[in-house]
Formats: C-alpha cells, sequence, structure tokens
C-alpha cells in the first residue's frame, strides 16, 4: 500500500504544471489523518431484485476501527490548488445474521456464524478556487473527481460471495475556514454530489494549528455518507470518523 501512495503522488507532481501565475512560497502541502471509524448505517442489497436486504454491521460491527487518510497538494497561487487523496476504508468481523439472506445468488441463513467484509477505497483529485481570503475567512469553491474501488462480500461455511465495484463519480467542492487568529482556524471541507442513481458526502468540521516550524495539527469531525440504489445493487453506509491529524507545507 506505501508503494502505491509514493507512486501516485509522484504521478500527481510531476502531472501538475510548474506554474499556473505565480507559485508561491509553501506550495506543497501534504497531510497524514487518523483516528477512530463508527458505522450507524450499512445496509445493502444485491441483486437489488432478487436478493434481500440486510445490515452489514451486524457482522462486521459499528466501530470503532482504525483508518488512515493521506493527501498532497499543490497550490499554483493564493486562489488556485489541487489537492490528491487516498483514503481506504476496511471493516471485516463475524457474527449471526439476523434472518436468511440472498446475496449475490447465494443462500446464507441466520442460524449458522457468517463473516462480512466491507470495503471502500477511493481516489480524488480535487480542485479549489478560492474565490475570498480575508483576515477573518477564506471561502473557495471547487469539483473533484472521485475513484470508487470497493466490495462486500458474505463468508458462510464454504460459500463465498462479493460484489466488487470501480467507479468514477464527479462531486462538488466546498471550503470555508475562519480564522481565529494568525496561526488558528476552523475549517469545512465538503465534497459531494447526489443523482436519483444515489449519492456520496463527505464533510469535515476541524480545528487546526500551524507550528512555528511549519508543521500543523488538526483534530474534529467527519462524515461520510452516501451509496447507490439501481437496477443492480442497493447499498448505503453512514461513517463517522473521530479524526486527528498532522501535515507540513513547504
Amino acid at each position: 500500500m506505501n508503494t502505491r501512495i509514493l507512486t501516485l503522488t509522484a504521478l500527481l507532481a510531476v502531472a501538475v504544471p510548474p506554474t499556473w501565475g505565480q507559485a508561491e512560497e509553501n506550495a506543497f502541502t501534504l497531510e497524514a489523518e487518523t483516528g477512530g471509524l463508527w458505522f450507524s448505517r450499512n445496509r445493502t442489497q444485491i441483486p437489488s431484485d432478487t436478493g434481500n436486504r440486510f445490515d452489514l454491521d451486524d457482522l462486521t460491527g459499528s466501530g470503532p476501527d482504525g483508518y488512515l487518510r493521506l493527501s498532497a497538494s499543490y497550490r499554483f497561487d493564493p486562489k488556485h490548488s489541487l489537492r490528491f487523496t487516498y483514503a481506504p476504508i476496511r471493516a471485516s468481523g463475524s457474527g449471526a445474521l439476523e434472518e436468511d439472506v440472498q446475496f449475490v445468488d447465494a443462500d446464507f441463513t441466520a442460524d449458522a456464524p457468517a463473516r462480512g467484509v466491507y470495503r471502500f477505497d477511493t481516489y480524488r483529485l480535487t480542485y479549489r478556487w478560492t474565490f475570498h481570503s480575508s483576515d477573518a475567512w477564506d471561502f473557495g469553491i471547487g469539483a473533484s473527481v472521485l475513484i470508487r474501488d470497493a466490495k462486500i462480500q458474505l463468508e458462510q461455511d464454504a460459500t463465498v460471495r462479493s460484489d466488487d465495484d470501480v467507479g468514477v463519480v464527479p462531486l462538488l467542492h466546498l471550503y470555508a475556514a475562519r480564522h481565529l487568529g494568525p496561526s488558528t482556524s476552523v475549517v469545512l471541507d465538503i465534497e459531494g454530489a447526489a443523482a436519483p442513481q444515489g449519492r456520496a458526502i463527505d464533510a469535515s468540521l476541524t480545528l487546526r494549528h500551524t507550528l512555528p516550524s511549519g508543521w500543523h495539527v488538526f483534530a474534529g469531525y467527519r462524515t461520510l455518507e452516501g451509496g447507490a440504489d439501481n437496477n443492480d445493487v442497493y447499498t448505503f453506509a453512514w461513517m463517522h470518523f473521530a479524526t486527528v491529524g498532522f501535515g507540513v507545507s513547504f
């Protein structure tokens, strides 16, 4: 996984043109985020026409699970920036289904132990235009391209069924920062979109403090909610994150 992260970050750096207007000091920012992850919903039905709808967290549990999120940003000038984010989410566990379930054309019974696996990895490239910047507030708007690599799997005795999904999703990006002082800010960061076939929203509210060395630390809350409801699958999850992290600009 580390090799993949380093390779993708290097490709992003090479792909970014050296200047857009006049690149300013501390144009690059690297961040790492971690903490605890809880599920308040993880419901699925595959296929959506013949399968049974059930709560996957009956098997995987509702948390807390650990997570890691990495990002690399490049600011072309005070108004324009790009950010690449790698955000893998994994949860697995064993338990008992509340009722018999048909999943991916196989039968899973409620009277035998079963194991569930949930994976939702995303790769995102986000552009932001900071249209207002002052001593008190920053406001930005932009767009993201998200690539998802998702998997849901059930196991019971010798029966194993899984559904994999890889897709590309465009998202709207909104950003606001309230500066409490020269080194401390409250930051709201949102990426999301909705359509009849499904929705996705990733929003965080964090308190950030920049150290004299150029490093910064942050802590706060993140929520990720969304899913799909179409002719093939029904799957929706709602996740909550207690988040802490650090980063450096150079």
